[in-house]
Formats: C-alpha cells, structure tokens, sequence
C-alpha cells in the first residue's frame, strides 16, 4: 500500500471538484491518504466537500490523519500532492526538506512551471503514475550561511527558485560585493541581487533579464536587479562554487529572501551561497516536460506570423 500526502491552496471555487475527483482515484488504488493539517480543516469547513463526501470518507476512513510540520510528515509517505499553482509547491518543500519524497503538482493557478499537470489532466496523469508511466525530475536547490548566524534562517536555509538580496526602507540603491570561491567578482550597485538555481531561471530572474537554463544543468545564476552600471549582465556559473555577498546600505538593515521567505539582517552579516547537499523531485510526464512547458507557457512554438 502506498501512502501520499495532499497539500493546497485553498480556493474551494477552484478546488472541490477536482480534489474530490483525486480522492476516489486514491481511494480505487487503495492508496493511505494524509492531509496537511489546516488545509483539512478548511476542507471540512466547505458545505459541498461535508454534504457530499463526508459520509463516503469517513465510512472508508474513520479520520485522515493528518501532519503540521516536517517533524510529523510520515517518514513513509511515498507522494506529496500539491494543489495550487508554483507557489503551492514552494511551500509545499518546508514539509518535505531532505526527506526525497517525490511531488506531484496539479496546476489549479496561471502560469505554472512547477506545478505542470493542469487539473483538467489529473485523472489521466495520476492513473499514468499508478502505471509507471513518468519520469523523476531533481532538481538542485540553493543554500546559504550566515556570519553572524541567523537562528532563524538556520532553521531553513534552502530555496528551490532564487535567494534574492534586496533594500530596505529606502529608495536608494545598496552596493553588494560579489566574491566566487573567495576571489573578488564586483561591486553590484542596484536595487538588489539575485542568485538562481536553473528551477528558479524561469521565475524572478526571468523578469530582470536573466537567461532560461534547463533544470537539470548543474548551474547558478548571478543577476543583478535594475544594475547602475548597464555593462553588468547576468553570469551563469558552476553549482560547485560557494558565492559570498558582503552587503553596504544607507539603512542598518536588508532584506533577504529564499523563494517566499523573507528575513531582515543587519548589514554586517556575510551571505555564504552554495548548493544544497539534497535535491527535490519532481514527478514529469511526457506532454509536460520542460521543452513542452516552455512551449505551452511562453507561446515559443505559437507565432501568429506564421
């Protein structure tokens, strides 16, 4: 028996019926099901999912169980299910961290370059799961250490798309010196920098410029946000160096982010970036790979010339 967890967005517009179609697919395979806690809790709150279901459910299951936290996600859950859109599945990786459970994304959202199942397909592709029929895509996540350490990004020091330097409470631009394994790059005079992992090429960094780069490249991304010197262009580098930020401001703080995760530091820490000793998986099929999203997401192969 095979036991996945479901997380989401909750949008019960959006959600109910394709939720409650991925239920009695799970349940046909006889699948264990664990819910992230609150997620549950609004879904019980939603008159059609009680009215229509609740009686089936807990007749085949007494009460979902359900996690909080990392710590109480089951060490034995072979699936993650996420319902939402990109940012769903961002969230979705402080309950997974280092425990290599694949994802399953089911785009309820727009654009969706994670998250590449639409929810019109999810019967198909999660019978195409239960067949064998996918492929796992890893993706390599980006880390950083703080001098002086910061206990609360210690806790959670990884983002799948981007670690993003940004100002504080002023207008003003700050200066961000840049180093590579310890040798000196530049001085990035801007409103902030931006370093990428090849997942995270298509997000943030795509808006300021930055190059698309397949996700299983080994890569970094170094990219600088409205740069003061127009000579400044994004660098692609190995994932095998350690990149240092030393940080100058007119404020005593900055703002410092790992994908939705925002802290505020003093501007006398250090900034240590590097890749992550682990790797998130993704659940791929076939009709939605990363040349066929490109594709489908950014119109590459719908000229209106031709």
């Amino acid at each position: 028996m095979k036991k996945v967890a479901i997380y989401g967005y909750y949008r019960p517009e959006k959600s109910f019926t394709y939720l409650l179609l991925l239920l009695d697919i799970l349940l046909k395979h006889k699948v264990e099901i664990v819910f992230q806690k609150d997620f549950y809790k609004k879904l019980l709150q939603h008159q059609n999912f009680s009215m229509k279901n609740q009686e089936y459910l807990l007749k085949s299951y007494p009460e979902f169980q359900t996690f909080s936290t990392y710590r109480d996600l089951p060490a034995d859950t072979d699936l993650f299910f996420t319902y939402g859109g990109d940012g769903t599945i961002l969230r979705a990786l402080t309950y997974i961290r280092n425990k290599a459970i694949p994802i399953f994304g089911i785009n309820a959202g727009r654009l969706g370059f994670l998250a590449t199942v639409q929810k019109e397909q999810l019967e198909k592709a999660v019978e195409l799961y239960f067949k064998g029929q996918y492929t796992i895509s890893e993706r390599n996540l980006v880390a950083i250490d703080t001098v002086p350490e910061n206990k609360e990004i210690k806790k959670m020091n990884f983002a799948l798309n981007e670690l993003v330097v940004n100002r504080k409470n002023t207008t003003a631009m700050i200066s961000i010196d840049t180093y590579i394994d310890d040798e000196y790059l530049a001085t990035y005079w801007s409103d902030g920098l931006i370093i990428a992992t090849p997942t995270g090429s298509t997000a943030y960094s795509l808006s300021c410029g930055g190059p698309i780069v397949a996700p299983e490249s080994l890569n970094l991304i170094i990219n600088p946000i409205a740069p003061h010197n127009l000579t400044v262009r994004p660098l692609v580098v190995a994932n095998d160096h350690v990149i240092k930020l030393k940080v100058d401001s007119r404020e005593p703080e900055f703002l410092i982010s790992l994908d939705s995760r925002v802290y505020s530091l003093p501007i006398e820490t250090e900034i240590s970036v590097y890749t992550a000793p682990f790797t998130i998986k993704l659940i791929q099929f076939h009709e939605n790979s990363f040349i066929k999203t490109l594709q489908k997401k950014l119109w590459w192969a719908k000229d209106e010339r031709n």
